[in-house]
C-alpha cells in the first residue's frame, strides 16, 4: 500500500504499468502526485486516501500529459491542479491520440474506463519553478527542459524527489514522445533537484547514482544519434550498438530526426 519516505510523504505503487503516485499530506489538506490512469483508477486511490488521512485532496501535480499519469483528473473537482503549461496544452489540443494510446495499453476488460475518461488538464502552469505551501510542507516542482516529453516536471518535498519518467526504473526509457538529443541535458539540470530518494513514474525506488547512471546511459543514445543525423554513421550500425533495446533505438532516431528537423 503506501510507502512513507519522509515525514508525511508517500507512494503509492500499483502494478499496471508500475505506476507511482506520489502523496503528501500538510495540515491544510494532500498534493497528489499524478492521479493514474482512469476515473475509476483515481477513486480507487481516492477511498485507499481515506485510511490514511480525512483531509481532502486540495492540490494535484501532473508530471507530464501522458494519459496513464493524468486521466484521474477528473475525480479532483476540488482540487488545484498544476503542470507545465505544455501538459495544458497538450490536454487541450486533440484528445484522440491520449485515447487511442490508452486503449493500446489498457487490458481489454478495462477498456471502458477509457471511454468514460474526461479529460481535465491543469489550471495552474509554470515555466520554470513553483511552490506550493500545504502547511507543514512546502512542494517545489521545476521543469528543466524536455526528455520523455516536453512537458516533465520534477516534484520535491522532504528529501524525497517525483521525477514522473524522466526516469526508469527495471525498464529502457520510452521515446515515443521524447527528445532524445535534448534529455541528457534535462537530466543534467535536474541533477541539483534530485533528493536522497528518487520516485520514477514506474518501478522501484531510485537513488541519485541511478538516475546518474540513466542519464549516462541517454548521453550514449544522444551521441550515437548525431553521429547518424550529421556524421554519416550508418543508422542500423547505430542501432544495434545502443545502450537500450533495438526497437527504442528505433523510435529515438525517429525522434531525433523529428527534433533535429531533418526529414524521415
Amino acid at each position: 500500500m503506501f510507502e512513507e519516505l519522509a515525514e508525511g510523504v508517500f507512494r503509492r505503487p500499483y502494478s499496471f504499468l508500475r505506476i507511482n503516485i506520489g502523496v503528501v499530506i500538510g495540515e491544510e489538506g494532500v498534493l497528489l502526485v499524478d492521479t493514474r490512469e482512469s476515473e475509476e483508477a483515481a477513486r480507487e486511490l481516492f477511498g485507499e486516501l481515506r485510511a490514511l488521512t480525512t483531509k481532502p485532496v486540495r492540490w494535484v501535480i501532473n508530471t507530464h500529459w501522458h494519459w496513464d499519469h493524468v486521466f484521474g483528473n477528473a475525480l479532483f473537482p476540488g482540487a488545484a491542479i498544476w503542470g507545465h503549461r505544455s501538459c495544458r496544452r497538450m490536454l487541450l489540443g486533440n484528445p484522440e491520440p491520449h485515447f487511442d494510446d490508452a486503449l493500446r495499453w489498457m487490458p481489454r476488460d478495462r477498456r471502458d474506463e477509457i471511454e468514460r475518461v474526461r479529460v481535465v488538464p491543469p489550471q495552474h502552469t509554470f515555466e520554470a519553478v513553483t511552490s506550493i505551501d500545504i502547511g507543514r510542507h512546502r512542494v517545489e516542482a521545476t521543469y528543466h527542459g524536455r526528455g520523455h516529453t516536453d512537458a516533465d516536471v520534477v516534484v520535491r518535498c522532504g528529501g524525497v524527489t517525483f521525477m514522473g519518467d524522466l526516469v526508469e526504473q527495471g525498464k529502457s526509457p520510452e521515446m515515443g514522445d521524447s527528445y532524445p538529443l535534448e534529455w541528457p541535458a534535462t537530466l543534467a539540470a535536474s541533477r541539483p533537484a534530485v533528493g536522497p530518494t528518487v520516485v520514477p513514474g514506474h518501478g522501484g525506488l531510485l537513488s541519485p547514482a541511478d538516475v546518474d547512471d540513466q542519464a549516462d546511459r541517454l548521453e550514449r543514445v544522444a551521441a550515437l544519434l548525431r553521429q547518424v543525423l550529421f556524421d554519416g554513421r550508418p543508422a542500423e550500425d547505430a542501432v544495434r550498438r545502443g545502450p537500450i533495446p533495438e526497437l527504442h533505438m528505433r523510435k529515438a532516431l525517429s525522434r531525433a530526426r523529428s527534433e533535429a528537423g531533418i526529414p524521415l
